[in-house]
């Protein structure tokens, strides 16, 4: 009788009050326009003339807006060749993650093993370890196999950092699939591998999105990694490529806003088709270590 009495509480203390619905709801504006507004400032900033970038007006839309600046970036500069090759590697970096990932996380969830425990704590303890300490590393084994300036060394040089985080995320949520589901699989002839490909993979969605997302936006994003890796001009990803917008006496500043804008879009892009996955799967992923 209490616990009735005490899960009715809960629910009329969930019901919000109106002046509390709209106090939540300026707040939230208030937080989304704090988010946006420096994005629409970029955007604006790429819009200028060259004779007005130093301009202090806060116009979204500035006079003469035009989009030559745009125009110089694609057909003057190498940025398709920048944006090219940060999509082959991020692409790369993603699918490596998921063959690793996907399947040492399965291991570490169905399996016991001597060094289970122990391998587990070994790749908590990788994401402790400074970004920068992993360059010299990184860097000596790509080269000794001959991997530098190629894309293949790069996704495997973000992988290094990616797989164990996902490892850890997929972990959490095979955990919470039943084992029955694949000993069913098993019962119609299906064999371990085919019940984990045919099973588990497809309940696995929200997961191997959260942690694709992170794979890519890992090796999207990052500088440091690719400027130690990459020597040849046509190799450089955007990051990097981003610098030959960096003379030593001028900063071609519409441009960089310009480019920044168009970066931006593949990685918003993927982030709002993943979306529907993303909250189940941090949710989820989470409940069981």
């Amino acid at each position: 009788m209490k616990l009735v009495a005490r899960r009715s509480f809960f629910r009329r203390a969930r019901g919000d009050s109106p002046a509390k619905r709209i106090a939540i709801h300026a707040v939230l504006i208030l937080a989304s326009i704090i988010s946006i507004y420096p994005f629409l400032r970029v955007i604006s900033i790429s819009l200028r003339p060259s004779n007005q970038l130093l301009s202090t007006s806060l116009a979204i839309i500035p006079p003469g807006a035009s989009l030559e600046n745009y125009r110089a970036l694609i057909f003057e500069r190498d940025f398709t060749i920048w944006l090219w090759n940060s999509l082959i590697v991020s692409a790369a970096s993603v699918l490596v993650g998921f063959m690793l990932a996907a399947t040492a996380a399965y291991a570490f969830s169905r399996w016991q093993f001597p060094g289970r425990r122990q391998g587990l704590l070994f790749l908590l303890t990788t994401q402790m370890i400074p970004a920068g300490m992993l360059l010299l590393p990184i860097y000596i084994m790509v080269v000794r196999l001959k991997l530098f300036n190629t894309y293949t060394g790069m996704a495997i040089a973000y992988s290094v950092g990616s797989v164990p985080f996902s490892i850890w995320i997929l972990k959490g949520y095979y955990d919470t699939i039943p084992r029955e589901l694949e000993e069913a699989a098993l019962v119609d002839g299906a064999s371990p591998l085919g019940a984990f490909w045919r099973v588990v993979i497809p309940l696995s969605t929200p997961a191997l999105a959260i942690a694709g997302l992170f794979s890519f936006m890992t090796a999207w994003n990052d500088y440091m990694m690719a400027r130690v890796m990459l020597q040849k001009p046509d190799m450089f990803t955007w990051p990097v490529g981003f610098q030959k917008l960096m003379d030593q006496f001028q900063t071609a500043w519409g441009q960089f806003a310009a480019a920044s804008v168009l970066v931006a879009i593949p990685a918003l892009a993927l982030f709002l088709y993943s979306s529907k996955w993303l909250v189940s799967g941090m949710t989820l992923g989470g409940v069981k270590g």
